[in-house]
């Protein structure tokens, strides 16, 4: 059968390294997904904070890191939960969406964007002891996010305002107000109907579209996002 047992033997080496080879292969895994963060749940530890150079990179989730909008990096939560970061030192509070992945730093549990760091006081120490506690998605308005130049709404003759945050808690709103009164010389706090409201900030009162627009631009700058309104559409 076989020419010499030289072959022989060769022959049966390639066959039994097939046969372990084939033995060694691991069918693949699909991954399993992270089941979604339990409302009300809480941890606490330390909480940094990251800008330069991540700003403008891309973020584990995929979408681009913005150190001027509020988010933040976890190690295990699930991307897009909400969660409430309260500074233990001074009882600052923030609410920040998950989008990265991180600390890698023993003994952290959060890094915070910028401005989320700010909120709280916790830029110039670096780090502050918090409590994470899992919050539920806050409400969105049916209205448009304004991109650019473009208009948000149509070009009626109603007068229109910018709307520079929106929150669940009124101190984080009157924070932001204060804020947005210093660069633009006001700024209001307005609350949707319901059972809890929603605390809008809002700049400029009864402006024409084009000026709204214009200030929209501006307001996107110091706070990431703006949304033309027209008035009178909330209560103060």
């Amino acid at each position: 059968m076989f020419r010499s047992p030289v072959h022989a033997c060769l022959i049966v080496i390639v066959m039994l390294s097939s046969a372990i080879a084939g033995c060694g292969r691991k069918p693949a895994r699909a991954q399993t997904p992270i089941p979604p963060a339990r409302i009300g749940s809480t941890e606490i530890g330390v909480a940094s904070w990251y800008g330069v150079p991540y700003h403008g990179r891309r973020a584990a989730s995929g979408e681009i890191y913005d150190m001027e909008k509020f988010t933040a990096a976890h190690r295990l939560l699930p991307f897009e939960t909400w969660v409430q970061v309260t500074n233990l030192q001074n009882g600052k509070h923030v609410e920040v969406r998950i989008t990265d992945r991180g600390p890698f730093v023993k003994g952290r549990i959060i890094d915070l964007s910028r401005a989320a760091a700010r909120d709280i006081q916790m830029l110039g120490p670096g780090t502050a002891k918090v409590r994470i506690t899992v919050i539920a998605a806050p409400s969105t308005q049916s209205l448009p996010e304004l991109t650019g130049g473009d208009s948000a709404l149509g070009t009626g003759s109603a007068n229109y305002s910018v709307q520079a945050g929106a929150f669940a808690a009124r101190e984080r709103a009157e924070d932001l107000r204060a804020r947005m009164a210093e660069v633009f010389g006001e700024a209001r706090v307005l609350a949707t109907d319901g059972t809890p409201p929603l605390w809008r900030v809002v700049v400029g009162r009864a402006i024409p579209l084009e000026r709204a627009n214009e200030l929209a631009v501006r307001v996107r700058e110091e706070t990431g996002a703006a949304r033309v309104i027209e008035e009178p559409v909330l209560r103060p």
